[in-house]
């Protein structure tokens, strides 16, 4: 079965709508005769004569009115699917979208966040769902609407990604603990009892490389998946938490912190999205606040 033409759906409601030929025809800018094809097309494709005469004009038939109205709406659909979309109305904007972010992200940045879209788009809401992998297929399946973390190996080719900020890594301990009155050293460092953050479950990272080169090794007592599970138990204990600056900033409250002694990569913490919401209005407005709550802790 062949695949009809779908330019004769404009034809088809020019003509309907001026019920004459060669009116339809200026509207449409074709001569008659081009436009009289087009009609002989449009009832052979509709096993209809559509428009017959009656006088000196042409009247529709009971087909052509009960297609003209369904015509116009799809015509019209059409041409609104085609056209650039028009300009975002924040506050009549009724969303909701998910982020999926790293532990710490949502307790530092969320309410800044969450307060700018108050302010502008009172009817979006934002849904911080875990991060247990760097899995891009939430992005690739529409689950989830954007995503922050450091790109790597198995993020996805296609997924755009922008830079938010840079961090690094510091240690942090409970007011009052022996080491908050001592100047820090690799080797008073490596010899408290640490927490280690690790979503796979390993127990060395960059900062025991760094310890190595110099001869030293850190005690791991215990590891855990998450920065925020690991800034509990070190609130609680004599245990040493190693972890993102600016990514844990709401969460080290009433907490002492420190440089560490010994030097670490710094890390970029980027903005991820799928490329098919670039264009999306919403999304774009989206993309923008979340940079903005970012830029204005640094």
């Amino acid at each position: 079965m062949s695949t009809p033409d779908l330019n004769l759906l404009v034809t088809l409601d020019v003509l309907l709508a001026e019920g004459s030929v060669a009116r339809a025809a200026q509207r449409l800018r074709l001569s008659p005769s081009a436009m009289s094809r087009a009609l002989a097309r449009l009832r052979e494709t509709t096993g209809d004569p559509l428009l017959v005469r009656a006088g000196r004009g042409l009247v529709p038939t009971p087909r052509a009115l009960e297609l003209r109205e369904r015509v116009g709406r799809i015509v019209e659909d059409a041409q609104a699917i085609l056209r650039p979309a028009e300009a975002l109305d924040l506050q009549r904007l009724v969303r909701t979208f998910t982020l999926r972010t790293s532990e710490g992200f949502a307790e530092s940045f969320g309410p800044d966040l969450i307060a700018r879209l108050g302010r502008q788009a009172p009817g979006v809401r934002l849904r911080f769902v875990q991060k247990p992998d760097k899995d891009s297929a939430p992005l690739r399946d529409g689950t989830v609407d954007l995503e922050t973390g450091v790109v790597g190996g198995t993020t996805g080719p296609e997924v755009r990604a922008q830079a938010l900020f840079r961090d690094r890594f510091i240690g942090v301990v409970r007011l009052g603990h022996p080491l908050c009155e001592r100047e820090m050293t690799p080797s008073l460092y490596a010899a408290g009892q640490h927490i280690y953050v690790s979503r796979r479950g390993l127990d060395k990272g960059p900062i025991d490389d760094a310890l190595n080169r110099l001869g030293l090794e850190r005690q791991i007592a215990t590891i855990v998946s998450g920065f925020s599970t690991a800034l509990v138990l070190a609130r609680n204990s004599d245990l040493i938490a190693s972890v993102p600056e600016r990514h844990t900033g709401a969460l080290r409250a009433g907490m002492h912190s420190f440089p560490l002694p010994v030097p670490t990569p710094e890390i970029t913490v980027s903005l991820l999205w799928h490329p098919r919401m670039d264009a999306d209005p919403a999304h774009r407005w989206l993309r923008g606040c979340v940079r903005d709550a970012c830029a204005r802790d640094d």
